[in-house]
């Protein structure tokens, strides 16, 4: 077992413990039940919906240029996985690191299996829903509905390798901001963890499967001729890059360095 170094148990937790803190947080999510499972997975997809929806707005005829815009645009998406975190979701994306305890033979495949299937499909029925309350809102018009319109085209119009390693990149950077936040103390430790690492993959460009469960059916209700072919090009893709970013990039990488022997 690792050694606190901090007696006042207010320093952040060490890398090592981290990743004995994930390990143990995704045995825990593997064998949440069928009802609390699916019920967290819808409001994580409400989450990064809202996110979503605040980016869509905070994107509208600012005028700043791209890279500022993306900018604020970032700092105002990270809100939805502030949500998840503090709040509590089963987030698709970020439970790839449920691969750890899958490696170390705590969680069956079965069951890393079972829990994605919940979060992925919770996920998208959550974000649909916000897309159309959104909708019914009478809130994509204008400004809103014109950046809701690029937003979509731009990404259902993607070449499969470029959404791939976007995707790939998008979560290493989720997963390491949810890394991070295991090392927090505090709500606002998890917090400040979550911004920077979010900002930056919404600046970079980089493409992320749950908030595109909103970005593009929100164009498409904005007047977008976006049909299914042009949602799964980006969205299977994107799911498959964001796997091999968060369960390769972080959860595998983390547990070579502080787990060799899984112990």
């Amino acid at each position: 077992m690792v050694q606190k170094l901090d007696p006042t148990g207010l320093d952040a937790y060490k890398p090592a413990e981290v990743a004995i803190r994930i390990e143990e947080a995704g045995v825990g999510k593997a064998a949440l039940p069928a009802v609390p499972l699916a019920t967290l997975s819808v409001l994580a997809g409400v989450f990064i919906a809202l996110g979503a929806a605040a980016f869509t707005a905070a994107m509208a005829g600012t005028g700043l240029g791209y890279g500022p815009a993306r900018l604020l645009g970032g700092l105002i998406f990270s809100t939805g996985l502030i949500l998840v975190v503090v709040a509590g979701a089963e987030l698709f994306t970020g439970n790839a690191l449920i691969v750890m305890a899958w490696v170390d033979g705590r969680v069956s495949l079965r069951a890393l299996l079972r829990n994605w299937a919940f979060a992925f499909t919770g996920n998208l029925a959550g974000a649909l829903a916000i897309a159309f309350l959104m909708w019914m809102s009478g809130l994509l018009t204008g400004a809103v509905a014109e950046t809701a319109r690029t937003i979509a085209e731009a990404k259902s119009s993607l070449p499969v390798m470029e959404a791939l390693v976007r995707g790939i990149l998008c979560n290493m950077l989720v997963c390491l901001a949810v890394w991070l936040t295991f090392a927090a103390r505090s709500v606002t430790d998890k917090i400040l963890a979550i911004v920077f690492p979010i900002t930056a993959f919404v600046l970079l460009g980089y493409e992320h499967s749950v908030a595109n469960m909103y970005l593009i059916p929100a164009g498409w209700a904005a007047g977008l001729p976006v049909d299914f072919r042009g949602f799964f090009s980006n969205l299977i893709p994107v799911t498959i890059g964001n796997i091999i970013g968060g369960a390769g990039g972080v959860a595998l990488t983390y547990r070579l360095a502080y787990r060799p022997n899984g112990g």
